[in-house]
């Protein structure tokens, strides 16, 4: 048994953020195409849902102002950074969608979402269902296309960033 694990805490706003910082998390940007401009926000609250059918979600804050955009295009492509991406995570987490995308590449997916010319892989989704989430929205896509390179990801821990070794 750990001796040092704190244990019995409440589950409040700064203790859980503590806690669920513990959790290594991948790092994506979600983008989506919306009256012909590229929008998009970082995304560290994201997984696989099922294989048949393929089905991925992640988890918006309600308190987004590019979320709203992404529902209104009924789609969206999680794009998952590579080890490198931490400035391109740090530009997709402003709080100003200005300057987002200046001097990012990108392409676009089957849906029209952009594919960041950097990411290791990319999912690109409709949106399947939306579920209340307390201060977010648990948003569910269907998976209608895929691609990946060689490379490691960038990963999220206790509030820092850091590359994967194995």
């Amino acid at each position: 048994m750990m001796s040092d694990l704190q244990r019995g805490l409440a589950p409040d706003g700064a203790t859980m953020r503590t806690v669920m910082g513990h959790f290594g998390t991948g790092v994506t940007v979600v983008t989506a195409m919306v009256d012909g401009e590229p929008i998009g926000m970082a995304c560290n609250s994201f997984t696989s849902l099922s294989l048949e059918p393929a089905l991925v979600l992640f988890c918006a804050a309600k308190s987004s102002s590019t979320w709203p955009k992404i529902q209104v295009a009924k789609h969206y492509c999680v794009n998952i950074l590579a080890e490198s991406g931490e400035e391109l995570c740090r530009t997709f987490a402003m709080k100003s969608a200005a300057e987002r995308y200046d001097g990012v590449g990108y392409a676009p997916a089957i849906t029209g979402a952009p594919v960041l010319n950097d990411a290791l892989a990319y999912i690109d989704c409709e949106i399947e269902s939306e579920y209340d989430g307390g201060d977010h929205v648990i948003v569910v896509g269907r998976v209608v296309e895929l691609g990946y390179r060689d490379g490691a990801p960038l990963m999220y821990f206790r509030g820092g960033y850091g590359r994967y070794s194995v």
